[in-house]
């Protein structure tokens, strides 16, 4: 897989994404990461990425120019391009395994005051949004969009299974179990009996329950 990170603030990416299993699946052939600067993709001396919002307003607007270029370069017909916003459709477990599918990704990051609505009409297959919130700029959304799909790559965890047994997958999307390790016992708190009793059968009901639970608790909104 190939995923190509466009931001003017490349190195933002490029550090936890070169830490541990993503660096890891980097070596290792699994995925090819790179992070371009826009400003590379711009044609005056200045570099300049953006300018003043027709119809007025504050802040800066993205200039198309740039992100054409850029996608223009890089695109293929095996592509998917998407775009960070906090406009964009909430970021899930799901959307995260249907891009772990693709061949090739592209990330386009916005800053400033967004991104000239030309590039999302004729370059974007998909507006993203890690949640109802503003940050900085993309390039931080991109990150973790990229750490969530890396991740569900066969042999990025070494397991194939641990990205099956964990919150939000399968087939009914809960919240994943309560784990536990040594001690068994630990300043009195006490491991469950049912996971130290070697009982597979009853571990699991026992974990389907406090899946269940957890997020009738925390996430009602999973149940719905």
């Amino acid at each position: 897989m190939k995923i190509d990170i466009i931001t003017i603030f490349p190195e933002i990416a490029e550090g936890p994404l070169s830490e541990s299993i993503m660096k890891r699946a980097r070596e290792s052939g699994l995925v090819e990461i790179r992070c371009h600067d826009l400003r590379d993709y711009t044609t005056d001396r200045h570099r300049q990425v953006d300018d003043e919002p027709y119809g007025g307003g504050p802040g800066m607007v993205m200039k198309p120019e740039p992100f054409f270029a850029a996608v223009e370069a890089l695109k293929t017909d095996k592509t998917r391009v998407l775009m960070m916003t906090p406009q964009g459709k909430p970021f899930q477990q799901e959307i995260a395994g249907s891009f772990a599918e693709e061949e090739h990704l592209i990330i386009l990051c916005g800053h400033y005051e967004g991104v000239d609505h030309r590039v999302i009409e004729a370059l974007v297959d998909d507006e993203i949004s890690i949640g109802d919130y503003v940050l900085t700029n993309g390039t931080i959304a991109a990150v973790i969009i990229v750490d969530a799909v890396v991740r569900l790559l066969p042999g990025v965890l070494g397991d194939d299974t641990s990205s099956v047994e964990e919150s939000f997958s399968g087939d009914e999307g809960l919240l994943e179990a309560p784990q536990y390790t040594r001690p068994a016992d630990f300043n009195g708190m006490k491991v469950p009996g049912v996971l130290l009793s070697g009982h597979h059968r009853k571990i699991a009901e026992w974990r389907k329950a406090q899946s269940v639970d957890r997020t009738r608790e925390i996430r009602p909104d999973l149940l719905d």
